[in-house]
């Protein structure tokens, strides 16, 4: 198994709450217990190393709708795996990593509030805007030498304003302070950029699928 991949999932789960990852001969099946997404199977190969048989032998075991795989290859070859019965993302994932260091005292621009706790191994951080409301938010499951950042978001009429920056090198502060020495995250194309330009890197692709239907709500 790819050690970027099993890290991801190891801190994953633990950021989510969910049951501990079983063990399979591909790679990883963790169990969510909620509609539109009961289960999600994760295969721990990466590019050329995740075969077409394997996708298919998995896919094809599937027949309850809420079922996810995640497949760490380009979503234009993944797709042509998959039968009609898989919604498959359009726009591929990334999953990235860093060597985390402590990254200075992140302050919030004049108005806006920045808040961090810590609960069930999982430190979280938000920035209130000046009337209240949410403007950004993040989390990290740091799990030993590894941490995982997760749901990391920035209000679109708060953006611009290096929100996602603070949010980013505060939870990366958090993890350091607990002993972890790298990152993984698994980001969209829309925050690639701004992990890229605090330093992370592409490891591979990333092909979000389910089984039954597009989800209600954006990439899970």
């Amino acid at each position: 198994m790819d050690e970027t991949v099993q890290a991801w999932v190891n801190g994953w789960v633990v950021s989510r709450g969910a049951a501990p990852p079983l063990a399979e001969p591909w790679g990883w099946t963790i169990d969510m217990g909620m509609y539109g997404h009961v289960t999600r199977h994760v295969f721990g190969a990466t590019d050329e190393g995740l075969d077409e048989t394997t996708v298919r032998k998995v896919a094809g075991a599937v027949t309850g709708q809420g079922v996810w795989l995640k497949a760490f290859r380009d979503p234009s070859v993944v797709a042509g795996w998959l039968d009609h019965g898989w919604w498959i993302d359009p726009e591929p994932g990334f999953l990235m990593r860093v060597t985390l260091v402590p990254d200075g005292a992140p302050a919030a621009p004049a108005g806006y509030r920045l808040r961090e706790w810590s609960r069930g191994g999982v430190t979280r951080v938000m920035v209130a805007a000046p009337d209240g409301s949410l403007a950004a938010r993040g989390q990290i499951a740091p799990t030993g030498g590894t941490a995982v950042v997760d749901q990391v978001e920035t209000d679109p009429g708060h953006r611009r304003k290096g929100l996602g920056s603070i949010v980013m090198r505060t939870l990366q502060n958090a993890a350091v302070r607990q002993g972890a020495r790298t990152g993984v995250l698994a980001g969209t194309p829309a925050g690639r950029g701004l992990y890229e330009a605090l330093g992370w890197e592409v490891v591979a692709l990333l092909t979000s699928a389910k089984h039954g239907g597009p989800p209600a709500s954006a990439r899970t």
